[in-house]
């Protein structure tokens, strides 16, 4: 039998109420409450704890920062996230080189079951990847959705919820995400 966790990686319905998913959840929590309290010079670019957590180059993440796992988040070199950026990373998460994340931009995984009894009682929900290319500008408050894939150079507009793949250098704005400008 296959684990929730193998699951969840392998893009299935999976339950969240799982004690295995629970301990990573709480490693994260504790990973990204000590980024969130630690005074800037003691922090640097992230917390150390986070900074295990995460698969990264040389990028800063402001605090306050949430992940809900943060094993499946990958950032290149020279990424930047301002602060109250919310990363809900049941799947992986790529950020390439040189993007840019303003503040309170989130990025969810997670799609939840259409049944109320097989969301609510049952916890079952099933994951997405989302791949963010290199040299990407995602404006503050930006929502970003399950299995999305941004191209290199794009740029998302402030606020924009960003619903379906966007392509190199494009520009995308509003809430769906709509194509302001192509490269």
């Amino acid at each position: 039998m296959r684990s929730e966790r193998d699951k969840m990686a392998a893009g299935e319905w999976y339950t969240c109420l799982d004690d295995e998913l629970e301990a990573m959840r709480q490693t994260a929590r504790s990973a990204v409450h000590q980024h969130n309290t630690l005074p800037p010079e003691q922090r640097g670019a992230m917390g150390p704890d986070l900074a295990r957590l995460l698969r990264v180059g040389d990028a800063y993440i402001e605090a306050p920062f949430h992940c809900a796992y943060g094993v499946n988040i990958t950032l290149g070199h020279q990424v930047y996230l301002n602060a109250g950026c919310t990363i809900l990373d049941c799947a992986t998460v790529s950020i390439g080189d040189q993007c840019q994340f303003g503040p309170n931009v989130q990025i969810y995984c997670a799609e939840h079951h259409k049944d109320p009894v097989k969301r609510n009682v049952e916890g079952l929900e099933k994951a997405l990847p989302v791949r963010i290319g290199n040299r990407v500008w995602v404006g503050g408050g930006a929502i970003i959705l399950a299995g999305v894939t941004i191209g290199d150079g794009a740029v998302i507009g402030a606020g924009s919820v960003v619903t379906k793949d966007v392509a190199a250098g494009t520009v995308v704005v509003g809430n769906p995400g709509r194509v302001l400008e192509q490269g």
